[in-house]
């Protein structure tokens, strides 16, 4: 009889930042909306808020929870409150 491992645990969150122009953050669990402006993100951490001028997702890793943003990155913040279920991910995932 096969046996599966079900422990998924959520990706440890990480954030990398090059300069001021390539953003890297690992355990994103969902991306609530985006602009090029700005993009906020849940991660295991709590809601990250990323803002700039001509932001972009460069790639998203639906299974990593990994997110590379582009573009003139000004400010990382994080909010308190928690922010609404059904953001993008979840769209895509059809939930």
């Amino acid at each position: 009889m096969a046996s599966y491992d079900t422990d998924f645990s959520a990706a440890p969150h990480r954030v990398t930042l090059d300069g001021r122009d390539r953003l890297t953050v690992s355990g994103v669990e969902d991306v609530d909306r985006f602009d090029e402006s700005e993009i906020v993100m849940n991660t295991a951490e709590g809601s990250l808020v990323v803002s700039g001028e001509n932001l972009h997702i460069d790639k998203l890793s639906l299974d990593g929870g990994e997110l590379h943003v582009d573009g003139r990155i000004d400010s990382l913040s994080y909010e308190d409150a928690p922010a609404a279920r059904g953001g993008l991910l979840a769209r895509l995932l059809g939930g």
